[in-house]
């Protein structure tokens, strides 16, 4: 009897076990299909995104107005400006006649631009030197137009300006740029040199305004305010390479829209160090372009934020940095940039300026024919650039350079 009830419990507990182990079962096969559920949303998730009845497709822009400011990287902008117009055979405003700025520095006109009764509202790119006028640039270029422009330290933008323009009115009484900033009003006279305008408030002076007018709250409130308006972005040069993944980015250009060799730098033994008390001293002289740049440096940081984040900016920085050396190694001989002097292509020399020692690049020889076109649009230095695109356009015209 006792036999027959233990192999009774026995089949009973196997019952019980089989029962345990199936709903095991059905739990970790119910788990597993809401795992793959649910990584199924996921990956389809593009797909019905791209199954939208609204898409927003990213088109990358073609009607762009840079404004150039000076001592700011901006010829290296110009240099990519210039380079997409070439690739997407774009139309690009350029200063009348033999002229390389839009007569700079006296406000922008429209009659500044050549065939601009033929052409109209109609050009895509407008890069060049010249003092913004909105109204009138309003007339060159298309409604949908991206305006965009630059700004700098002003600490480091002075001295800068102070070794390329060294012979301006201004400056050329002083042997350092610590002296002139120890008594500026000693040497800076505005109605007696327009050129002054090298030495005070460059950037305000660039974007229209009277680089020597009284810095009130309300006044440089309203005329920042203008410029939020008119411009969708504010880049800063102390972060360029930052700067160009968010112009990329806001564009929507590629990788290769935006890669760049530094044009127009100067030699490190030309710049001058500044005492504390002159950097103090630079900004409150130039108080007007100090306040500028506090302002757009924030909203610089907060358009990273909303359009890239930190951490896929600092990806894309390294991407584009490796980039820049994979193309310096096929294009750059010596894979570094040298002084006028060891440049042998005459045509790749940069002007030379004030006190400068301005840098420029000599290309690797043997290169493939569409290498070496693409290499030296790279570091044509800005007035043949310019030239190179004015014959483009106006090949039944004189070129600006011969």
């Amino acid at each position: 009897m006792s036999c027959i009830l233990l192999t009774l419990c026995s089949r009973i507990l196997q019952m019980l076990c089989c029962l345990f182990v199936a709903s095991l079962g059905l739990i970790v096969l119910k788990w597993i299909f809401l795992a793959h559920q649910n990584t199924y949303k996921f990956n389809r998730l593009p797909y019905l995104l791209l199954a939208s009845p609204k898409p927003i497709p990213c088109q990358p822009s073609t009607n762009i107005m840079f404004l150039k400011t000076h001592k700011t990287g901006s010829s290296t902008i110009l240099n990519i400006l210039f380079r997409f117009a070439e690739k997407r055979n774009l139309t690009v405003a350029l200063p009348i006649g033999k002229k390389f700025s839009f007569s700079y520095p006296s406000p922008f006109l429209v009659n500044y631009v050549e065939d601009f009764q033929i052409t109209g509202p109609n050009h895509n790119i407008m890069g060049n030197h010249l003092r913004f006028n909105f109204p009138e640039v309003q007339k060159i270029m298309p409604r949908n137009t991206f305006f965009f422009s630059i700004l700098r330290n002003p600490i480091s933008l002075l001295e800068s300006s102070y070794i390329y323009f060294r012979f301006a009115g201004a400056f050329k009484r002083t042997k350092t740029l610590n002296e002139f900033l120890a008594s500026p009003l000693s040497y800076y006279n505005p109605r007696k040199d327009i050129a002054n305008m090298v030495a005070r408030n460059f950037m305000w002076f660039d974007f229209g305004y009277d680089n020597d007018a009284e810095d009130t709250e309300g006044y440089v409130h309203s005329k920042i305010e203008e410029i939020e308006e008119r411009f969708q972005l504010i880049l800063i040069a102390d972060y360029f390479d930052e700067s160009m993944v968010l112009l990329k980015n806001t564009l929507c250009w590629d990788l290769d829209d935006v890669v760049y060799f530094k044009l127009n730098s100067r030699s490190w033994d030309s710049i001058q160090t500044l005492s504390l008390e002159s950097r103090e001293r630079a900004k409150g002289w130039c108080s007007l372009d100090w306040q500028l740049y506090r302002h757009f440096n924030e909203t610089f940081w907060r358009k990273i934020e909303a359009t890239i984040g930190l951490k896929d900016l600092v990806r894309e920085v390294e991407l584009l940095r490796e980039r820049q050396e994979e193309l310096m190694a096929v294009c750059i001989q010596d894979e570094k940039a040298v002084e006028q002097s060891q440049i042998k292509e005459r045509q790749l020399q940069p002007v030379q300026s004030g006190l400068a020692r301005i840098l420029g690049y000599n290309l690797k020889p043997y290169l493939d024919n569409e290498t070496r076109k693409n290499c030296h649009r790279m570091i044509l230095p800005e007035f043949p650039h310019t030239n190179l695109m004015y014959k483009r356009q106006f090949p039944q015209k004189s070129p600006k350079i011969t």
